[in-house]
């Protein structure tokens, strides 16, 4: 993993514009067929389902960050919630969400930023992507973009998730695209409850197959310069309905500077925002 370089506000703000009208200019040009339709009933079956806290206790962050959170993930939700992905169709979270702005209501939430943390308009929408992600990784669809997270922030505790198994979002050039190859249309469905960010896959079909997530290997490395990588490699199993093994597929590797102590105690966790 290359050393991180400094850069210089005026080299971020341009860096950002120019992978941003790409972005936009791609959004033109590219004849995918994007996900727009939207339907208030439920299809007939719940695929997979999971939720998160949106109210988290982590150190050294305001509480009135994550309650702004909260707030952010209420409004992107909204414009997700119900989205059939038909045969052939392509989901774009950024399209989809649009620009996070305060005119719409967003608040300074918590985003992550060269290893640290600030507020930011819009901030912990990483935590819907990444609740997506997760969720699609239990499913037949195919994930075609995602960026993981380059540093690993908070120390393992009480995590129930491998590590990397987020998808980490900025508007609109870290983008979460979700493609359905199938024959089945899919629909999502997410929501803030009871201090919960809940959300399912539901299908036109029931699951043929079942889905297990997890880690094949992991290790720590230390750089030249002193810093820690954490590394590993997520796979999934897949199950027929009897229970029978059917395949063992790999999803992903992760690579993570590590900004706390490897030597602190470690246990299961999961992605956030």
């Amino acid at each position: 993993m290359k050393r991180p370089v400094p850069r210089s506000r005026m080299r971020l703000a341009a860096g950002r514009t120019y992978f941003m009208w790409k972005r936009y200019l791609q959004w033109v040009l590219d004849r995918t067929a994007f996900a727009r339709t939207f339907s208030e009933m439920d299809l007939a079956h719940c695929i997979f389902r999971h939720e998160t806290p949106t109210l988290r206790e982590l150190k050294d962050v305001d509480m009135w960050l994550q309650h702004n959170k909260q707030t952010n993930l209420q409004l992107a939700a909204k414009r997700l919630n119900g989205l059939i992905l038909r045969p052939g169709e392509t989901m774009s979270y950024w399209r989809l969400i649009g620009s996070p702005s305060k005119r719409k209501g967003y608040k300074p939430g918590m985003v992550l930023f060269y290893g640290g943390f600030k507020p930011g308009i819009g901030g912990g929408l990483c935590q819907l992507s990444n609740l997506i992600y997760w969720m699609t990784l239990h499913t037949p669809l195919s994930v075609i973009e995602r960026h993981r997270h380059s540093y690993d922030v908070f120390p393992d505790s009480n995590w129930t998730q491998p590590f990397g198994s987020g998808a980490t979002c900025a508007y609109n050039y870290l983008d979460l695209m979700i493609h359905n190859p199938t024959e089945s249309s899919y629909q999502l469905k997410v929501e803030v409850r009871d201090h919960q960010l809940k959300g399912e896959w539901r299908g036109t079909e029931q699951q043929v197959y079942t889905y297990e997530v997890y880690e094949k290997d992991h290790w720590i490395t230390q750089e030249f310069w002193g810093s820690y990588v954490r590394h590993n490699v997520l796979h999934r199993r897949v199950y027929r309905f009897d229970g029978e093994l059917h395949d063992d597929e790999y999803i992903t590797e992760n690579h993570a500077l590590m900004m706390y102590s490897p030597l602190l105690e470690q246990s299961n966790r999961s992605e956030h925002a």
